[in-house]
């Protein structure tokens, strides 16, 4: 097992000013995660609004994290697609920049069978000689990669790991029972059910709540590796307002608002993505100022 993948990777959000990114913001952003701790950055995620970015641009924010990270903590790069092949040109790139790994999204809308998506995943595992991260997020992409999928592709030399967005807190327990002793990392990918997740085996979290408290979730990952529950159960109930605040409406526009609060970025989305409403913003910034999470400057 590659004990770098651990604890607290962050999901990160995508600056974007006047319809463009926001270069200077996004490598200031990056230089205070890893000031503040987080174990690893995942940039061109969901998060990261990949599905808005050209291919020009998600090339350039890989380039631009694995540039500013310079070895300190390890990139995960978002090269996921529905299209196999685009997906393969995505990972060929992140290896190409110098990225650890990459993070490879369920194919979504075409709602391939349990056959199609050990196809997918085996064919961007045979072009790209980097280690791979599974993405089962049902939510957005309609289809649940099964159990049985997961561990024949676990069976692949670059397949290391998952990313379980299926919020269900058993699941980690029956992959590792089914994996019958392969190693395979399970990183959470839902912040609110991470005390769970890692007590059922997990490795640690692709965190959204990371943008804005990465101090607080490599805590917690510290606390649970040291054997302090109790203090990790307190920390991750005092988390929890603001982990459901930040997924009252569509990801990442909570986040973002949230990441402006606090003078890490501009709030600006891309469409169809739009500004959360004045409800949400009142709860965001309740969530913020109760675990003291107040203005800064980077």
């Amino acid at each position: 097992m590659d004990n770098k993948y651990k604890g607290s990777f962050v999901a990160l959000i995508t600056p974007f000013v006047n319809g463009g990114i926001d270069e200077l913001a996004f490598q200031k952003f990056i230089e205070w995660q890893i000031s503040q701790g987080t174990n690893g950055l995942v940039p061109c995620g969901t998060t990261g609004e990949s599905p808005t970015l050209s291919h020009s641009e998600h090339e350039r924010l890989i380039d631009l994290t694995v540039e500013v990270s310079n070895g300190k903590v390890p990139v995960m790069a978002g090269t996921g697609s529905n299209s196999t092949e685009e997906a393969i040109n995505l990972t060929k790139y992140a290896k190409k920049s110098g990225a650890d790994s990459a993070l490879i999204v369920m194919p979504y809308y075409n709602k391939p069978t349990q056959e199609g998506m050990y196809a997918h995943f085996e064919a961007i595992n045979n072009a790209v000689d980097i280690p791979l991260f599974i993405y089962n997020i049902p939510g957005r992409s309609v289809v649940d990669m099964s159990i049985d999928t997961m561990v024949r592709l676990a069976k692949l030399p670059n397949i290391i790991g998952v990313k379980d967005a299926s919020n269900d807190p058993i699941r980690p327990t029956l992959l590792r029972n089914a994996l019958n002793g392969i190693n395979f990392i399970q990183f959470s990918g839902e912040d609110p059910s991470q005390l769970p997740f890692m007590a059922s085996g997990g490795d640690g979290i692709i965190s959204v709540t990371g943008n804005v408290a990465p101090n607080l979730m490599s805590e917690f990952h510290q606390l649970w590796r040291e054997g302090k529950l109790e203090e990790a159960r307190v920390l991750q109930e005092k988390l929890m307002p603001l982990h459901t605040s930040l997924f009252i409406e569509t990801s990442p526009a909570p986040v973002k608002f949230a990441a402006f609060e606090r003078g890490l970025s501009n709030a600006e989305l891309r469409l169809p993505l739009v500004e959360p409403t004045d409800t949400t913003k009142i709860i965001v910034k309740s969530a913020l100022k109760d675990l003291k999470l107040h203005k800064i400057e980077i």
